[in-house]
């Protein structure tokens, strides 16, 4: 069978981009030191109101003046609500869920993080502006998804 000299140019070229391109992708992990989420703190899903950090959802302030938010997402809400923080001053958000993936994100700022049971997702953010600011499951959760939502109080 023969080949056509411009076939076996785009075959090679395609085969090239395809190595490339995972060539791309493992250099990344590697040196981004990217990891399953395997590596991440776990906690049980079903015993979250056991867990000692978990059993509590709080707004916690520190004595550095940072504040510490131990939330729980869960169908169809967000536990603490409503988080009242200090403007300028860096909030750590460290949070689960006891039943599905769900989003939790504050709009209108770079708070975007997903919630995932059995997993603790933890984001640090500081709010320059003081205000009200809604926080929305952006991840379908069910049928009542639309309605679950929190509020952050910028003080």
């Amino acid at each position: 069978m023969k080949v056509h000299v411009y076939e076996r140019a785009w075959l090679w070229a395609a085969a090239v981009m395809i190595a490339g391109f995972l060539g791309a992708v493992v250099f990344s992990a590697v040196v981004h030191a990217v990891q399953p989420p395997s590596h991440m703190e776990t906690v049980d899903p079903e015993k979250i109101f056991e867990h000692p950090d978990f059993s509590n959802p709080r707004v916690e302030s520190r004595d550095d003046g940072s504040t510490l938010v131990v939330g729980v997402a869960q169908m169809f809400s967000f536990s603490p609500d409503p988080i009242t923080v200090k403007a300028g001053k860096p909030v750590t958000f460290r949070l689960t869920s006891t039943d599905v993936i769900h989003g939790f994100q504050v709009v209108g700022t770079n708070v975007n993080a997903t919630v995932i049971p059995g997993y603790v997702t933890q984001q640090t953010v500081t709010f320059s502006k003081r205000g009200e600011y809604l926080v929305v499951c952006n991840e379908y959760c069910g049928l009542a998804h639309h309605i679950m939502q929190a509020k952050v109080v910028v003080e």
